[in-house]
């Protein structure tokens, strides 16, 4: 994964590209080229990647790491205040929460909208198959937290007891190999 110094670098030479275009945009209308139209375009391109890549820069990418937490996927996202992910159906109360709290961390962003909401609510499910060709999705647990502020200590976890007495049992490592 590229580093914000790298993205600072590319933003350096697309810096330097777009002082090009722009000169070589300067002597077409000086000259009155036919090309110089063209070169307008190049040069208002070259800005705009510039541009974007010093953001890249300049914004850290992170990601939060809870000890205790598994691998989620992001099933549903809203774009506003609903978020949806999926767990594994071994996954245990310890788990799940600290799995919920990585999510939190990690599914902010100041660009969601709040269509009058102030929370972002974010729930777990698995899915489980009591028998073939059955799927049955399950509901674990919720965490809302704050839309507007990154660290939020006031996030509500919820888990759902009755759901997860329902998953199947954790199979032991000594028998997996068997």
């Amino acid at each position: 994964m590229l580093s914000p110094s790298d993205f600072q670098t590319y933003a350096q030479w697309a810096g330097l590209a777009t002082l090009a275009f722009g000169a070589l945009t300067g002597l077409c209308f000086l000259f009155q080229w036919g090309i110089r139209f063209r070169l307008v375009g190049a040069t208002g391109f070259m800005v705009v990647l510039t541009v974007g890549l010093f953001t890249l820069g300049v914004v850290p990418f992170t990601r939060t790491s809870i000890p205790g937490a598994v691998r989620y996927s992001t099933v549903f996202d809203s774009g506003a205040d609903q978020v949806v992910i999926v767990v594994p159906p071994t996954i245990n109360q310890a788990e799940l929460t600290a799995t919920l709290q990585q999510a939190a961390s990690n599914l902010f962003s100041v660009g969601r909208l709040s269509r009058g909401e102030q929370q972002l609510t974010i729930r777990a499910r698995t899915v489980l198959h009591p028998e073939a060709g059955v799927s049955e999705p399950l509901l674990l647990g919720q965490v809302k937290r704050s839309l507007f502020v990154k660290e939020d200590d006031n996030m509500e976890i919820q888990i759902f007891p009755e759901s997860l007495a329902k998953l199947p049992p954790a199979v032991p490592l000594s028998e997996q190999a068997t």
